[in-house]
């Protein structure tokens, strides 16, 4: 088939997963893509409420787009069922912070003022059962057709792989905090 032959679509589903390093680092690479070729784009953090380089960057970039940027950070942490007491978070507070960031999500992905909507770490909150995959997959099924939406972290489900357009695994190789060496601030977080 000759180039010619290939035809565009107005929006597609990317998926950034795997137990790999790079999801929001890929993430943010998509936004700064979106931003520079004038699109309207939202950013939309479901994890992490500390404060990370990505956040400082968003931030500082805000006033140069303006309307065409909308950043929201919804999460309340990691969280791990198991150890709930060492984030001082109940239960009851992860799914309501997760509920409120889906909300804003689907209102961003479905109300057609978006040209992408990135949901950075959306599949672990679907993971952990902090929102359904039946949400997840409502998100992606009823979005605009001129929105494109970008889904990270780990652990897609499999079988709404069909849903995605594009879709990358993050392999970890190495990686130094394997050898008890902490995250490093400019590259982890």
């Amino acid at each position: 088939m000759a180039f010619e032959d290939y035809q565009t679509k107005q929006s597609v589903v990317v998926v950034y997963t795997g137990e790999g390093k790079g999801k929001t680092s890929a993430s943010v690479g998509l936004l700064a893509r979106s931003l520079g070729s004038g699109w309207k784009a939202a950013y939309i953090q479901f994890i992490k409420h500390w404060n990370v380089g990505e956040h400082d960057f968003i931030h500082k970039i805000e006033p140069v787009f303006g309307d065409k940027l909308f950043f929201y950070k919804g999460g309340k942490g990691f969280y791990d069922a198991g150890d709930l007491s060492a984030k001082n978070v109940s239960e009851a507070e992860h799914r309501q912070a997760a509920r409120d960031t889906y909300d804003k999500a689907y209102k961003a992905a479905t109300g057609g003022n978006f040209d992408i909507v990135i949901c950075d770490e959306i599949n672990n909150a679907v993971h952990h059962r902090l929102i359904t995959k039946a949400d997840l997959k409502k998100l992606i099924k009823d979005r605009s057709l001129k929105t494109s939406l970008c889904l990270t972290g780990r652990d897609f489900p499999q079988d709404l792989l069909p849903l995605a357009d594009i879709a990358t695994s993050m392999t970890k190789l190495k990686h130094h905090f394997d050898d008890k060496y902490l995250a490093n601030k400019g590259i982890d977080f």
